[in-house]
């Protein structure tokens, strides 16, 4: 994709990776001083949204930042075939880098939202003699997720490769399916956007202590 900032400049493409941080920076003072404040007001709540709910924001961002990705790839591969640029990987399709700004911001946003409501939600839910535990808690679940992201990656890969065939993870893009696999990261992020809701609701109806004692 065309990454010309200047004439002379051209963004690097690892430093894509950076509008995910800065989204963060730039979000978390306006949640502190602007959503919450509002938020405070309308629920009466000190903290504005309850743990689950700031987490089910971050996953329900999380989604719709899986949807731009998943779309912008399609036009993506939609742009390399108008311009007879399938086969050859190596040329740069007339698409701007800029295209990938929102979805990188969206994960930054979510990240925000998901990443603090789960460190507070395991700080706050266990006993006090076993907060670290609830710390290290929160951050197995990390490295659990990157196992299984590693797994569904090479499950996929074998079931789509192979037999002449391009698997979504070409080393051709142009020949690729990532949109396929956004979608299919859409899906499961729902799902879990639903369990969340699920949990919440249950919460509500028969109250935090009859859960807690389930």
């Amino acid at each position: 994709m065309g990454r010309s900032i200047s004439p002379s400049l051209d963004l690097p493409s690892a430093s894509l990776q950076s509008f995910i941080t800065l989204a963060i920076v730039l979000f978390i003072p306006i949640y502190d001083r602007v959503l919450v404040p509002i938020a405070r007001a309308l629920t009466g709540k000190p903290s504005g949204i309850t743990m689950l709910q700031r987490i089910g924001s971050g996953l329900f961002l999380s989604v719709v930042a899986l949807i731009v990705a998943a779309l912008v790839e399609m036009k993506r591969l939609k742009t390399a075939k108008e311009h007879g640029l399938v086969d050859l990987p190596n040329v740069m399709i007339p698409m701007s880098v800029w295209w990938l700004i929102p979805q990188y911001a969206l994960f930054g946003v979510a990240d925000a939202l998901t990443m603090v409501g789960l460190q507070e939600f395991f700080y706050d839910q266990v006993p006090g003699d076993l907060r670290s535990v609830g710390l290290s808690l929160y951050l197995s679940i990390f490295g659990v997720g990157s196992f299984l992201s590693s797994f569904l990656i090479f499950i996929i890969e074998k079931a789509t490769g192979g037999d002449g065939r391009y698997s979504w993870f070409a080393n051709n893009l142009n020949r690729a399916h990532l949109d396929y696999f956004y979608w299919l990261l859409a899906g499961l992020s729902a799902v879990q956007l639903f369990f969340m809701y699920f949990l919440q609701s249950l919460t509500f109806i028969i109250g935090e202590e009859a859960l807690h004692k389930l």
